[in-house]
């Protein structure tokens, strides 16, 4: 009979070594050509989010205290460019991925368990 820590000791060294090969490959890729690799393995890493800057942006100015009002008239729509830029563009890196994926496997893991 398998002891279920060693099978899941088994997996775990199995998923560490997958993800010190991949560091790896990713490492030799980045030493190979620095010019291009090396900024689409960054937007891997760290998306670009240009919906939440100019959300900062847009609520800063309409928080400035100013007597014209300028900053007021140009803070709103700022936001709500921010907003739409938030929807529009996905923001999503390798880490994020990782966790929706985590999410939909617990899921239909506990769906499964509560058929069964």
């Amino acid at each position: 009979m398998i002891d279920p820590l060693k099978a899941r000791l088994d997996k775990l060294r199995k998923s560490t070594e997958s993800a010190k090969r991949r560091a790896n490959l990713y490492n030799e890729i980045n030493k190979m050509n620095q010019g291009p690799n090396t900024s689409s393995l960054g937007s891997l890493q760290k998306a670009p989010a240009p919906g939440k800057k100019l959300q900062k942006i847009g609520f800063l100015m309409l928080w400035v205290p100013e007597p014209t009002g300028v900053t007021c008239a140009i803070g709103g729509p700022m936001i709500v460019a921010g907003r739409y830029l938030e929807k529009k563009y996905n923001s999503a890196t390798i880490h994020d991925i990782g966790h929706e994926t985590k999410n939909a496997l617990s899921s239909i893991n506990d769906f499964k368990n509560s058929i069964i």
